[in-house]
């Protein structure tokens, strides 16, 4: 029999101030929603440009996090060497850092007069800020970093005897890596991937600083409830509530994965 363990009486209570505060706003955006115009509101031209853009922006982030994301994470998880503690914070930097501010760390880097970005038009005549470009560097960024904890966190997991003994039976590096490690890590890989995505589609603050809200270009959805919200139109709440639903169902069908994962990856 499973005894549970007793805690302070009153403990409980505490936190429903917690929750009403981040449920209520929840409910409200779903309350003031005018449902007789939400389909009207979420495939406008404007809407489903915005929309467009954000699905093609956040799923090109998403595979650069996947193609880039991996191995690096695959060396977190393995390398052992002086300064680790510090490469590892500044990779993950931005998961705490305020997106605008990661949004003018870009500009200044790859902006017209950036680090960067200044080379790239005085000698190539490539310009990378405020074009959709930026919005997918602005949503890889702030996202990456997520599936990066993850993955590491998974990675850490593998059991080495298990990659060992492919290795044994004459399998090469790459061969084991791909039929044995990642098969492996697989559930992680995919709550990364999901994780990841779902926080690209959501990114304002660095992609309005150095993507700008060009509507048509680079107004992604967040972007598109912003003007909208500004303008006093109706369709931010109906966009806001599309975006709701996404996070919801994204949470969700993970069951907490991510949740284990972001833990293991701290510990």
């Amino acid at each position: 029999m499973t005894r549970r363990l007793a805690s302070p009486r009153g403990l409980s209570v505490l936190g429903i101030p917690a929750a009403a505060l981040v449920i209520i706003p929840v409910v409200a955006v779903v309350w003031r929603t005018p449902w007789s115009t939400f389909w009207d509101s979420v495939s406008n031209d404007v809407s489903r440009t915005a929309l467009a853009l954000s699905l093609r922006t956040s799923l090109i982030a998403t595979l650069l996090a996947l193609v880039f994301g991996t191995p690096l994470a695959w060396m977190l998880a393995h390398s052992r060497f002086r300064g680790l503690a510090v490469v590892r914070s500044l990779l993950v930097l931005p998961m705490v850092l305020p997106p605008v501010v990661g949004g003018v760390a870009l500009l200044y880097a790859f902006g017209r007069r950036g680090l960067v970005g200044g080379v790239l038009d005085d000698w190539f005549g490539v310009r990378l800020a405020f074009t959709e470009t930026a919005a997918v560097m602005a949503q890889f960024f702030v996202a990456a970093p997520f599936f990066i904890v993850v993955m590491e966190a998974a990675f850490a997991q593998v059991d080495p005897r298990v990659v060992g003994s492919a290795r044994t039976f004459g399998a090469g590096p790459w061969r084991t890596f791909l039929t044995v490690t990642i098969p492996l890590v697989r559930p992680s890989l995919v709550a990364g991937l999901v994780l990841t995505w779902a926080r690209a589609l959501g990114e304002f603050g660095a992609t309005i600083t150095f993507a700008g809200n060009t509507p048509g270009r680079t107004q992604t959805i967040p972007l598109a409830v912003y003007s909208a919200l500004e303008s006093g139109d109706d369709s931010a709440l109906a966009l806001s509530l599309l975006m709701v639903t996404v996070s919801v169902v994204v949470l969700v069908a993970l069951r907490g994965r991510w949740v284990g994962a972001l833990r293991r990856g701290g510990e």
